[in-house]
């Protein structure tokens, strides 16, 4: 069993910097891919960033050069920096992991929102 938990985002105004963390609580040992994703209000949930166990990363192009995901193993924790926010990133993000290649988890979701 693994746990996800989510802290950081809050309010920003537009072009401000933002940051997100995520905690995995359980056997992070069998975590493959710790990832964000984003829904904003009335949209479907989408792709934000990926890290591998295996050191790959990958961006949306949405956000390419503006976010930064990290993984720091002995903290157990994946962070993403978000910088150069625009209103259209305002949307809860949403912490997910792939463990085994076969079991799915999600974060409990937190709130970034960008005034422009």
């Amino acid at each position: 069993q693994v746990q996800l938990l989510e802290s950081g985002g809050g309010s920003v105004q537009a072009g401000g910097s933002l940051g997100l963390s995520c905690k995995v609580a359980g056997d992070d040992a069998r975590v493959n891919v710790l990832s964000y994703y984003r829904q904003a209000p009335g949209k479907e949930r989408e792709f934000v960033a990926l890290a591998t166990s295996g050191g790959s990363i990958r961006y949306d192009a949405s956000v390419e050069g503006r976010f930064t995901i990290s993984r720091d193993y002995g903290k157990r924790t994946i962070y993403l920096q978000m910088d150069g926010l625009k209103s259209e990133d305002t949307a809860v993000y949403y912490c997910h992991a792939v463990v085994d290649g076969r079991e799915f988890y999600w974060g409990q979701g937190i709130q970034v929102t960008v005034s422009s």
